[in-house]
């Protein structure tokens, strides 16, 4: 005797966690996690000086959102986030293409970016801050030397990829370079410029916020260290909880981004469900 997949679920049928969604597991662990925020304080595991609970930290951000300076930090971020990432992303697309497309040039800077790439931009400050000060293009150019070589591997390394076939027949066709790029290049490259853009856009925001925590630039980590000095614990926990949205925001938007650019690619296709 056979089961019937139709049958209804009887009462006693347990719910394994394997038969809930994606999004209903990732809901359930935020919840988990708040509880946890909550509780940790409130039992006195965690001293509420140095941890609040998680309503004195949401108290603190309905507070902080009735600020002007609030959305104003917000905007600084968001804008110099966004510059650092548009200047980097264009920069490294096309160095990446030129580099990629020419052995000697590619072999002859492979050293130098192996060197550059691996030192964290955060070494840069002292020379940002001797240039700029505390002004937005301290923390600006952060965001770029981090964000840029993200971008100029994932290019580089999708100009490497090309089929030699479609070159050569590219090159027996007499394509102009330009046509060449947006013929045969771009096509192959795409979805490593697109996995470049998502990477980058994380290790932006990053840098963006660490620019404007150490550096003093405008911007919400400048918030959030005269939070920590004047000791509103709760408000600079409401703070960092904004930056983690925003964050959030950031990843959901490449992912759009991605899903819309490389909907064709193979990748994308098999994530719509059938």
């Amino acid at each position: 005797m056979t089961a019937d997949a139709n049958a209804p679920v009887s009462r006693g049928a347990r719910l394994r966690p394997s038969s809930l969604g994606g999004g209903t597991l990732g809901l359930l662990g935020i919840v988990t996690f708040i509880v946890f925020l909550e509780l940790l304080p409130r039992t006195g595991l965690v001293d509420e000086q140095f941890l609040p609970p998680f309503s004195s930290m949401v108290a603190a951000l309905v507070e902080e959102m009735q600020a002007p300076a609030f959305w104003s930090a917000l905007g600084s971020t968001i804008t110099g986030w966004a510059i650092g990432l548009t200047i980097a992303c264009v920069a490294a697309t096309v160095l990446g293409i030129v580099i990629g497309s020419v052995g000697v040039l590619r072999r002859m800077t492979a050293s130098t970016i192996e060197f550059l790439r691996p030192i964290p931009s955060v070494a840069l400050i002292p020379l940002a801050v001797l240039v700029y000060g505390t002004q937005m293009q301290a923390t600006l150019i952060l965001v770029i030397y981090a964000s840029f070589w993200q971008m100029l591997v994932q290019v580089i390394y999708g100009v490497q990829d090309v089929d030699p076939v479609a070159s050569d027949t590219a090159r027996s066709f007499r394509f102009g370079p330009l046509r060449r790029v947006r013929a045969v290049l771009w096509p192959t490259a795409l979805p490593y410029v697109v996995t470049g853009f998502r990477l980058a856009a994380a290790v932006a925001l990053v840098l963006e916020i660490t620019g404007e925590l150490i550096i003093g630039s405008p911007g919400l980590g400048k918030r959030i260290a005269i939070a920590q000095t004047s000791g509103a614990v709760d408000t600079m926990f409401a703070l960092v909880i904004v930056t983690g949205a925003l964050g959030v925001v950031v990843n959901l938007l490449a992912r759009a981004a991605e899903r819309r650019l490389l909907r064709w690619h193979p990748s994308v296709r098999s994530e719509v469900p059938a």
